[in-house]
Order: structure tokens, then C-alpha cells, then sequence
């Protein structure tokens, strides 16, 4: 007996990486998957449904129940699809794991308005179009949970990959409202930031000693399928108590992020003036700043 017997889950980006790892794991915990893969570069670019297949042929291949989709989740016309192929295939749908994502980047200053809208449209909207392609299903029959995907980029931030990370971030804030709107309907949502060696962290080029030892350190001791674990466990309604959190999976480590709340404040009875707030107000709050430390100075520890 699976977490997932009788489940029937959309999986995106899963003709490799965590994607397919999500694939491969919902469907030996007892789901029928519907695999979708655009089957193009990290880049976003046009591919072939050969990807996806690929994954299903591999699901079959184990026992497995599965039907390739390779449209792009950032066309909501297309994810309205993939809800509407798992209704008629499998008559029934009841999670969406949402790892489908591409890389461009660039340092902000050189930043290409394509490169923005693409990385927007195919993370952030395609989280909403899937989101709101599946929501209704999930609310009149009373069950559903939301996985998306997050990352460090966003939460913590990352130098170069300033459209990743405001999309990034914009995943976490509509997973945390779906869940809030979701609760009285049993539909659940959550986000995962990831660590994981895959092709789009291949892509970023490593820049000194210290971007090597992190990428060393990915490539051989965090894996795909260890994200994957959590996601196919915040898929079934076993983990129904568990929604609008955000988590990172390192290794055997999984991580528990707190969420913004206010932490200080200054205040005075007569009101501030720009003048005050320079002189006073901001240095006491200054104590409480965060510092620019990016996902490699936060996360200094061997993963586990």
C-alpha cells in the first residue's frame, strides 16, 4: 500500500531532474501520473514529447499507471488541458506537483526584458495556471494539495538570478493565499525549495573556489529523489494538517523555513520626519538588519 493508492497527480518538468524523480516516486506510492514536459532546453525553448514519454515508458516499465502531456504550463489553455487529460484518463485528480521551471540569467543591470518574462511566465504564471486550472476540481470534491516549487534564490537571494528569484518569491506568497482560501475546502498548498543536482544547476557557471565546493558538494550529496520524497508526502492526504508552509530539502535534511513577521519597530508620539528616521530611527533598527548573504553563506554546513 502506497501514500498515493487511488491518487491521481499532475507532475510538470518531469522528463528529468526533480521532476521526473516526482514522477517516478508518486507513481510508486500508488498514483496515476500525468507526465508533463515541454521537453525543451533549461532555457524554455521548444522540445519534443519524447521527454515525457520517456518517464512514462519508464513508469510503465515498473507496474506503474501513466499518459504523457507536453504542454507548457506557462499557456493556461494547456494546463486547463492537463487537468482536463487526468479527469478523462484516470476520472480523477487530486494533487499537483509543480517543478517545471527554466533558467536566464543575467546580472540585473543586463537584463533582457524576454529573459524576465519568460522565467516569469513559465515559473510564476505557471503556477498560477495550474493552480487555477485545477482549484474548483479540488474544492467541490473537498480534497487537493498544491506542491510548488520556491528556492533560495528568492527567499534568501542569489546574485544574477533576479527574475528567477522575484518568481520564485511570487510562488511562495500565492502558495501561502492558496492555502489560506484552500483550509475550509480541505484544498492544501505548500512550496519546496529545493537542493538538488539536476541539469539547471549544471547550467550556472561557477565563478571561484567557493562556488565549486558548492556545486562539489550538490552534485554528490543532494539528489533529486530526496526532494522528491517530500513531495510525493505532501501530496497525500495523510499529510492533510500540513499546508502554507514553505520547506527546503538538503540532503536527508528537511528545513522548516519561517515566513516574514514583523521582528522590531520604532515609533513616536509626535510622527517621523525624513530627517528623524535618518538620524534615529533607522540606526535603531539597524541591529536587526539582515545582512547580503546569499543561499552559499546562510547554508555553510555540510548537508547530511
Amino acid at each position: 500500500m502506497g501514500i498515493l493508492d487511488g491518487k491521481v497527480v499532475i507532475v510538470t518538468g518531469a522528463a528529468g531532474g526533480i521532476g521526473k524523480a516526482c514522477a517516478l516516486a508518486a507513481a510508486r506510492e500508488g498514483a496515476k501520473v500525468v507526465v508533463n514536459d515541454l521537453g525543451g532546453s533549461i532555457r524554455g525553448d521548444e522540445g519534443s514529447a519524447a521527454a515525457a514519454q520517456a518517464t512514462v515508458d519508464e513508469i510503465l516499465a515498473e507496474g506503474g499507471v501513466a499518459v504523457t502531456n507536453s504542454d507548457s504550463v506557462s499557456d493556461d489553455q494547456a494546463a486547463q488541458g492537463m487537468v482536463d487529460q487526468a479527469l478523462e484518463a484516470f476520472g480523477g485528480l487530486h494533487a499537483v506537483i509543480n517543478p517545471a521551471g527554466i533558467l536566464r540569467d543575467g546580472m540585473f543591470h543586463k537584463m533582457k526584458a524576454d529573459d524576465w518574462d519568460a522565467v516569469v511566465a513559465v515559473h510564476l504564471r505557471g503556477a498560477f495556471n495550474l493552480s487555477r486550472a485545477a482549484v474548483t476540481h479540488f474544492r467541490e470534491q473537498g480534497e487537493g494539495s498544491f506542491v510548488h516549487f520556491t528556492s533560495t534564490s528568492g527567499l534568501i537571494g542569489s546574485i544574477g538570478q533576479s527574475n528567477y528569484g522575484a518568481a520564485k518569491m511570487g510562488v511562495a506568497g500565492l502558495s501561502r493565499i492558496l492555502a489560506m482560501e484552500g483550509a475550509i475546502k480541505q484544498v492544501r498548498s505548500n512550496v519546496v525549495a529545493p537542493f538538488a543536482w539536476t541539469r539547471m544547476i549544471s547550467s550556472i557557471p561557477i565563478k571561484d573556489e567557493a562556488g565549486l565546493r558548492n556545486v562539489e558538494m550538490m552534485r554528490d550529496h543532494m539528489r533529486a529523489d530526496q526532494v522528491a520524497t517530500l513531495a510525493v508526502a505532501l501530496a497525500s492526504p495523510r499529510t492533510q494538517d500540513v499546508t502554507g508552509q514553505i520547506f527546503a530539502v538538503r540532503g536527508n535534511e528537511v528545513i522548516l523555513f519561517d515566513q516574514p513577521r514583523p521582528i522590531a519597530s520604532v515609533s513616536r508620539s509626535d510622527g517621523w520626519s525624513a530627517e528623524s528616521l535618518v538620524a534615529s530611527g533607522l540606526p535603531a533598527l539597524r541591529s536587526r538588519f539582515f545582512d547580503l548573504s546569499g543561499s552559499p553563506e546562510v547554508f555553510n554546513y555540510d548537508p547530511v
